[in-house]
């Protein structure tokens, strides 16, 4: 849904990790513990014997998925897992919708019907979640079970009302053109009933809106606009935040489900780990398990509870004086020559002066006023320097987005030990080396330079980042603001850059299917920047040295430094974006910045990735790559030798006619993302196929399977 041009800061370096507790086991022995980015933690698993009864998780296509349905798809994505301290499990769902004609009537809809593990061990968290409603003259309530009095038990709803197309206001979610409601606990699945109040509301000549919306989504996340109305995307989906139990049933109380109390006895209870506790679900029958305090872990396994050194964690546990880590707890005692009032864990610890010593404070007590002084006027103003500093960065605003964490100037210089470790030079400034405090390798960069009239689109630009979630697009982590250029949060991607890797580091071998899968990945990121987000994102600035790779060589894209949320379906800009090596020549001409122009750079890195030769700025090697297959239909003579081989020959051929493709001068004649990454598939799909197929039958030279080129 396009909105106001703004500008996206720079090169965003974060990859998502999942939470593993220190020093605790979470996986169970032998199992796969992650898929797709994402932690696996037992009771949680994938496969035959990874998992607790009701705890599956699938992985197909490397995305692990619940497995449910949600609005007929099966398989419910996940986006991450959690064991301690809340159990829960956050997901992606469909919005549910129903669309209208100019005369009022029902054109298509989809109730965005969920329906969770039928052992039933998640219940959607009404802590966590808010029932969202989009529509004029509408009102749309969710509905679960089990039967009560009528045929669903559990109901949440609200009225959407509006008078005209002016009635509904950007940010305001309170009844006109959109509402939210707080959803009751209890709610093990999902069906939106939409409905027009009491039949008296007519959509006849709704043009200002065409449809209802209607979402379960995780509080603090969805914002409303009133383009939303008309440009929602009947695809859309939404996180959620679901809470799990373990609800076995109890065979001797009717069929109820076993509370701490009555498990805690039986061959069958879960907390399994020493050092762990039970804990009555809040949300639903059932219990789940803890570590005690002093340790943690995964207490569904044996010995998955660990002690915590609190020594190691001052910020937690306070000690004035020397700490001694013991098993489940620690202790705190004054140095020598020193003493507490109390205890000195919360208490300071002062010196224990003799009275020499007490004569000799005297003398210096004046002179230590003074200091004090000094140093307190001195702290004063750098304190007030920061505060200043970070409402001009936008603080106020920031600082309001959950989804983002704000660090302050000391916890920096912790991060970065005082940008000790230069990593290098980005965009706007250098760029240093960092570990968070649960042992997370970071990049750190400088930002662009905020001013008054500029720290509200800044701050716009770092949360709409901050809310890209994709194994592709590296994801913004943090920021610091209380400095003169903000500084931004990155994840450290271990392998560099893809131009390093192709061009300095030269590693060997580089083989085709490597390289494939790299393309692949590429382009599933900057399809997901087209036409993924809810705001379509233009990069602008797509080559190798943008792409980068984690340890497994997984790309992702980065540096959003030029990008743009467009406008219809282009950007004007007087602004060289991209280097020319990699630049569409249509924006040469008109300063218009559209998808296709990222479809053409994309071209021009599937050619340097298959040549393993760096693309020079006047585009000499794009031309005489085009102008080869535009005569003989094939520019094997420019391919890189390690990866040419007789078997190999013709998927080459078949990357390099689609980077024709995408280096159309016409930018109609250019497929777009999607139709790249389709194509792209197609092609390592059959060529997985013919290796399978040479494996089990190596005399089958056959080649029905081998897609056809166009």
């Amino acid at each position: 849904m396009p909105t106001a041009v703004v500008l996206l800061p720079a090169m965003l370096l974060c990859a998502v990790v999942a939470a593993v507790a220190a020093n605790g086991l979470t996986v169970k022995p032998g199992c796969q513990a992650s898929c797709g980015g994402v932690d696996i933690p037992y009771p949680f698993g994938i496969g035959a014997g990874c998992f607790r009864p009701g705890f599956e998780i699938g992985c197909d296509s490397g995305k692990p998925s619940l497995p449910g349905t949600a609005a007929g798809s099966v398989g419910i994505p996940v986006l991450s897992l959690s064991v301690m301290p809340r159990p829960e499990a956050r997901v992606m769902l469909p919005v549910a919708f129903q669309c209208f004609n100019s005369t009022g009537d029902s054109i298509d809809y989809s109730w965005g019907t969920v329906d969770f593990n039928p052992v039933g061990v998640y219940r959607i968290s009404n802590a966590s979640n808010e029932l969202v409603v989009l529509g004029c003259n509408t009102v749309i309530y969710t509905n679960s079970g089990p039967p009560g009095r009528s045929k669903y038990s559990y109901y949440s709803g609200c009225v959407a009302y509006c008078n005209d197309s002016r009635s509904a206001q950007d940010g305001a979610c309170a009844g006109i053109g959109c509402c939210r409601v707080d959803i009751p606990p209890g709610l093990t699945g999902n069906w939106m009933r939409l409905g027009s109040g009491s039949g008296e509301w007519s959509h006849a000549n709704q043009e200002f809106s065409p449809c209802d919306y209607a979402f379960i989504v995780e509080k603090g996340y969805y914002v409303f606009k009133v383009d939303h109305l008309t440009k929602m995307p009947r695809t859309q989906t939404m996180p959620m935040r679901l809470d799990w139990a373990i609800r076995d049933t109890d065979i001797n109380s009717a069929g109820s489900m076993y509370s701490c109390a009555q498990v805690a006895s039986r061959k069958d209870y879960t907390c399994v780990s020493s050092h762990s506790v039970c804990v009555d679900s809040a949300n639903g029958p059932g219990y789940y398990c803890n570590c005690t305090k002093g340790y943690e872990g995964n207490p569904y396994l044996h010995e998955g509870c660990k002690n915590i050194n609190e020594c190691e964690r001052p910020e937690e546990f306070p000690c004035n004086g020397k700490c001694d880590d013991i098993d489940g707890s620690y202790n705190c005692v004054c140095r020598k020559g020193y003493q507490s009032n109390g205890d000195p864990k919360e208490n300071p610890c002062t010196p224990s002066f003799s009275r020499t010593a007490k004569l000799a404070l005297g003398l210096s007590f004046g002179l230590s006023i003074m200091i004090a002084a000094v140093l307190t006027t001195f702290i004063k103003l750098e304190r007030t320097k920061r505060k200043e500093l970070f409402r001009k960065n936008g603080g106020n605003i920031l600082q309001n987005v959950k989804v983002i964490t704000i660090y302050t100037k000391d916890e920096l210089d912790t991060i970065t030990k005082k940008c000790s470790e230069l990593l290098g030079r980005g965009s706007f400034g250098y760029v240093y080396k960092g570990t968070l405090r649960d042992k997370t390798i970071v990049a750190v960069k400088a930002s662009i330079q905020v001013t008054e009239k500029t720290k509200e689109d800044f701050a716009k630009e770092v949360e709409i980042q901050a809310r890209m979630i994709h194994r592709n697009i590296l994801k913004l982590l943090g920021c610091c603001l209380e400095v003169d250029v903000p500084m931004l949060v990155y994840k450290f991607a271990a392998r560099g850059s893809l131009e390093e890797v192709l061009h300095v580091k030269k590693l060997e071998p580089l083989s085709l299917d490597l390289r494939l899968d790299i393309a692949i990945g590429s382009a599933e990121g900057l399809r997901y920047m087209h036409c993924g987000t809810t705001e379509p994102i233009l990069h602008g600035d797509v080559k190798p040295g943008n792409i980068l790779l984690d340890e497994t060589f997984t790309p992702k894209i980065s540096d959003f430094g030029l990008s743009k949320l467009p406008t219809q379906e282009y950007y004007k800009t007087n602004c060289v974006v991209g280097p020319f090596a990699f630049l569409d020549p249509v924006f040469k001409q008109t300063r218009l910045l559209t998808p296709k122009s990222d479809v053409y750079s994309f071209g021009a890195v599937l050619v340097e990735l298959i040549t393993r030769k760096k693309n020079d700025h006047e585009q000499e090697r794009l031309k005489k790559f085009c102008k080869l297959y535009t005569e003989h239909g094939s520019a094997r003579a420019m391919f890189d030798k390690d990866i040419v081989t007789s078997e190999d020959i013709f998927m080459l051929e078949e990357i390099g006619k689609l980077a024709t493709d995408c280096l159309k001068q016409v930018s109609d004649d250019r497929p777009d993302m999607t139709e790249v990454v389709e194509q792209l598939v197609v092609l390592r799909r059959s060529r997985r196929h013919r290796i399978t197929r040479e494996i089990s039958d190596p005399e089958d030279t056959s080649t029905t399977n081998t897609p056809k080129r166009t």
